[in-house]
């Protein structure tokens, strides 16, 4: 696929966004940013790391209903479909209505720095989502939450939602993490030009975003699952630059 017809894919499934009163503020990025305009990413000083008592808060909320003795099921659309890293009775292919997958989150830790975020998958509003669903064992809950909130909620950028799911076989309600529009790491809008400037560039503390991306994209393909603009993007990280833009 050449440059125009990358670029009409990802213009077309793209949701037009406005925020902020209609516009987003740019900046001009510095030697170690890429170059470009880029929606200005948060300062360092807005990055508030939680610490455990935090998500010890957090994980009580979101198990408020639980009775302590049903497996839970968690909903992975991201990097939790190639290295979910706990332990799981059973996983599926599984579907979720209004929300879809989108490099809409500044990565700051994971996939970044403060100084030089990263981009990472979230759900944001609207559309649809094909993942993988994993049953956790009832009394491997505590731990496997503690450990997907050490790993998925550092600053606490996601908000996590029970979601009804669809299967194959049948319906079941997991524990998905979607964007808290409302957080500095939201992103909304962003074109092909700024994702693959800022993928290519930024790494974090689990390696390069471009990895991460890449290895979301082949395990999506793996399972089967259809997500045209993250193949157009992977298709772009893969390709040299001069051939994408």
């Amino acid at each position: 696929m050449g440059p125009d017809g990358l670029r009409a894919l990802i213009l077309m499934k793209r949701r037009q966004v406005f925020y902020n009163g209609g516009s987003h503020s740019v900046l001009t990025p510095s030697k170690n940013m890429p170059t470009g305009r880029f929606p200005a990413p948060p300062t360092p000083e807005t990055l508030h790391l939680r610490d455990a008592a935090w998500h010890e808060r957090s994980i009580a909320q979101a198990l408020d209903h639980w009775d302590g003795r049903t497996d839970l099921w968690v909903f992975g659309y991201g990097s939790l479909v190639w290295r979910p890293e706990f332990e799981y009775l059973e996983a599926r292919l599984a579907q979720i209505h209004g929300y879809h997958r989108a490099l809409c989150m500044w990565s700051r830790v994971n996939r970044g720095t403060p100084e030089h975020p990263g981009l990472v998958f979230s759900l944001d509003h609207g559309g649809l989502c094909r993942g993988r669903a994993y049953r956790i064992a009832a009394d491997h809950v505590p731990q496997t939450m503690r450990a997907l909130w050490a790993r998925e909620m550092p600053s606490g950028s996601y908000i996590p939602r029970w979601l009804p799911c669809k299967t194959p076989n049948g319906p079941l309600s997991a524990l998905v993490f979607t964007m808290d529009r409302s957080d500095p790491s939201y992103v909304p809008g962003l074109s092909i030009e700024q994702i693959l400037g800022i993928v290519r560039t930024s790494r974090g503390r689990y390696g390069p975003c471009s990895e991460y991306v890449l290895q979301t994209a082949q395990a999506l393909e793996a399972a089967g699952i259809l997500d045209p603009e993250l193949d157009a993007i992977a298709r772009a990280l893969q390709a040299p630059s001069s051939e994408t833009l």
